[in-house]
């Protein structure tokens, strides 16, 4: 498993307003499996979204971070929550030395990541599709 820094923000709902995290993630080696804050996503194409939580098919923008600019849609708004333990590493990464309290909240976030839960999840959807061929 890969452990990653990313951005994450839900887009069902919200457009380019939803929550949104900086924070610790891990990957499956294809990275088409991200696994945060208790919540699995899958590669996926929508309109606004590049990923789909597998448990409830909400819908996602995750991504690396940007080093030159907001990670936000341009047209976005709201605050960034980012990990309290991920702030030094983005502060490197961005070149700065203070983090802009107006476009972020310091947060402490729990690793929480449900591979055994998520398995057995898709394991269902897949016998259940079974049983219909």
């Amino acid at each position: 498993m890969i452990h990653d820094l990313m951005y994450i923000e839900l887009k069902m709902g919200y457009s380019d307003d939803g929550p949104a995290w900086i924070g610790y993630v891990k990957t499956s080696k294809s990275k088409k499996t991200i696994y945060f804050n208790n919540h699995a996503f899958q590669k996926y194409n929508g309109n606004y979204s590049n990923y789909i939580d597998i448990e409830n098919g909400d819908e996602y923008w995750i991504s690396g971070l940007k080093k030159k600019e907001s990670n936000r849609h341009w047209d976005g708004h709201g605050k960034i929550m980012i990990d309290r333990r991920a702030v030094k590493e983005y502060l490197s990464l961005i070149g700065e030395r203070e983090l802009p309290l107006n476009l972020f909240e310091v947060t402490d976030m729990e690793d929480s990541f449900p591979i055994e839960r998520v398995n057995r999840v898709l394991n269902q959807k897949i016998t259940s599709t079974d049983n219909f061929e």
